[in-house]
């Protein structure tokens, strides 16, 4: 499903609060003189001094988080010129006030400090997905380019080759990716708004520069060796864990990917799906190729089983907006967690409104740091939306349980632990747990029906690993200027057939580009945390089955209405950001180390049907 995946966008998390494309929003605040970063003095730097610092600077950094997200609330909800100026003249405030701030505390380094203020310190200095050049000018430049990009894509529409068609924006054009089975309609969709990216290419250059001149102002080398930076490890082991995460699972993506290729060559033709090849990117019923569910009923193993979609059931009792984010908000506290505060009903955008262009990204925002608790999307009585809305609310109850921390501790573990707690309990939405919501009928357990529903969940969660991968893996070259601008498009195509096996449908040039046709790319999202996520959900999964005492099958467990699974749920979530996320990870799983192995355990039956299915054939590309 496309989101904050997540969402999520965003789907804030870490300290994404300091991006410019930041998805936490904000209530509106009365307008407060930017704090000045706390300075150190000019005599030697004690650790009591470096306490006495951590304090203002939580007290600052509450008060400019909330203007900001503020901003980026209105920016996202209407979209204008004047909020579009109005979010960037805040953003330049943030990125000084950090800047500054960052460079003061350098004062204490090598100093014996408490646990808390030297985590509050290193959290501050890897906090900054954008960081500002220290040089003014260049500082309010990266703020206007950074929001004149996400202004583009949120703007952006297609309006037929000749310009003279009914202009579509992402969610028809989407609709038209998910449902169109015509070859001619998929292509002209996914060219169309892969057009709207071209008037980034040059901004998204100037962002790469000017945000490199504002991590090596810093003490980084570049931007992308900053967000590596912010999981507890030295950035090189970082990336060498990514890849040894993406090792556990790919052949298990290996094999869905055969299975589908083969499916859809039956679909389309093998001379358009030849077998050995990288599937073409357009029929894969997703604008990015990123998720492949909207194609189910082309692969669907055992035609005829029982419908597990409850799409249709959903329109049938007549579930508007609110009363799927009601549904959603039932299963958290059937695990004894609270309610949803009542601002957050009174807050959020639940429909896209029919007067202004708004950001329909699904994403999960907490403003005020206060327990302002609100989601943004534009939701549509479908299953997928079902999924997206526990998706989101798992941020929001993240929010919930840390935000009486000082504002440094409110985030995840890491940014991939706020994906995976919604990603985890989404695992949780069942053919039972349906049934016991009224959305679906009895549905007979038998092998057939475990494989149907474990290839729906695999066209979205296994076939998502890759693309999860290789945005951050393409980007990290960008930043490191392995890949200059001359390359852009050429290096994102090759990424995309190393790692996920697919193939752009038409002729590419350097005049396109293409990276910027997904939201986190000018909205500078960092994206790991997804791919991360993809792992962790199942590590959580099966850590929350446990404590609630479910045998069994991996697969089957939901712990729907399990209090003693919300207790270890919550244990987790109150922690924040406060302890590295090993020990985060090993108060929810009793472990330190991150690990497919549980992914791979829920996803065994299938994996053994495909194995059968893909005999014979030519697999790989």
């Amino acid at each position: 499903m496309t989101r904050t995946l997540l969402p999520q966008p965003l789907m804030r998390a870490a300290l994404a609060a300091l991006s410019l494309a930041a998805t936490t929003a904000g209530a509106q605040t009365t307008p407060a003189a930017t704090p000045k970063a706390p300075a150190a003095p000019a005599t030697k730097a004690t650790p009591a001094e470096a306490k006495q610092f951590a304090q203002k600077l939580n007290a600052d950094l509450k008060q400019l988080w909330t203007r900001q997200a503020t901003a980026e609330w209105i920016k996202s909800t209407y979209i204008t010129d004047d909020t579009e100026r109005n979010a960037a003249s805040v953003n330049e405030e943030v990125m000084a006030y950090v800047n500054g701030a960052i460079k003061d505390s350098r004062r204490f380094d090598g100093l014996t400090l408490d646990a808390d203020t030297a985590r509050m310190l290193h959290l501050l200095r890897v906090s900054q997905t954008l960081p500002a050049p220290a040089n003014a000018t260049q500082r309010a430049e990266l703020a206007a380019t950074a929001a004149k990009l996400e202004g583009l894509y949120g703007k952006g529409k297609y309006c037929g080759k000749d310009g003279k068609a009914k202009c579509r924006d992402l969610e028809e054009l989407s609709d038209v990716m998910a449902e169109s089975r015509d070859e001619a309609a998929l292509l002209d969709a996914w060219q169309g708004w892969h057009s709207i990216s071209r008037p980034m290419r040059p901004l998204y250059t100037q962002l790469v520069n000017l945000s490199n001149a504002g991590a090596k102002d810093i003490g980084f080398s570049d931007l992308g060796t900053l967000w590596r930076s912010s999981y507890d490890m030295p950035p090189a082991e970082f990336e060498q864990e990514a890849q040894r995460l993406w090792g556990q699972v790919k052949p298990m993506y290996d094999e869905l990917h055969c299975y589908v290729r083969g499916r859809l060559a039956k679909q389309y033709g093998e001379a358009k799906v030849p077998a050995g090849k990288p599937i073409p990117a357009h029929l894969l019923g997703n604008m990015w190729a990123q998720e492949w569910n909207n194609i189910y009923p082309l692969v669907e193993p055992f035609p005829g089983q029982a419908d597990l979609d409850v799409s249709a059931t959903l329109v049938k009792q007549g579930y508007d907006s609110q009363k799927m984010v009601k549904l959603g908000e039932k299963f958290f506290t059937s695990l004894g967690l609270k309610p949803l505060p009542q601002t957050f009903w009174e807050r959020s955008q639940f429909t896209k409104p029919k007067d202004r262009d708004v950001v329909c990204h699904a994403s999960a925002w907490d403003v005020t740091y206060e327990n302002d608790l609100r989601i943004k999307m534009c939701i549509k009585p479908t299953e997928e939306d079902l999924v997206t809305i526990h998706h989101e609310l798992g941020h929001n109850y993240y929010y919930t349980y840390y935000y009486k921390l000082p504002v440094l501790f409110q985030a995840g573990a890491n940014d991939g632990f706020h994906e995976a707690i919604g990603d985890a309990l989404t695992l949780s939405i069942t053919p039972s747990y349906l049934q016991q919501a009224g959305l679906l009928s009895a549905v007979e357990k038998n092998d057939k029906n475990v494989i149907n529903l474990q290839l729906k969940d695999a066209l979205e969660k296994v076939a998502f690993l890759p693309f999860g991968l290789l945005v951050d893996q393409w980007r990290w070259d960008v930043f490191s200027g392995k890949v200059k601008p001359a390359d852009y498009n050429k290096s994102w195509w090759a990424m995309r057939q190393k790692y996920q096996g697919v193939s752009a449908p038409s002729v590419r040039t350097e005049q396109d580009f293409d990276p910027g046709a997904k939201y986190h790319v000018p909205s500078n999202v960092p994206y790991t945390r997804y791919f991360l996520a993809r792992i962790l959900q199942f590590q959580f999964h099966k850590a929350l089955c446990e404590a609630a005492g479910i045998k069994g099958p991996l697969h089957e467990c939901s712990i729907y209405g399990n209090k003693a699974a919300g207790q270890r749920l919550q244990a987790m979530l109150e922690l924040g950001s406060s302890k590295p996320w090993p020990e985060a990870l090993s108060a929810m799983t009793g472990g330190k180390q991150m690990d497919a192995t549980p992914m791979l355990e829920y996803f065994a039956p299938l994996r053994r049907w495909l194995q059968e299915q893909n005999k014979g054939q030519k697999c790989g590309w």
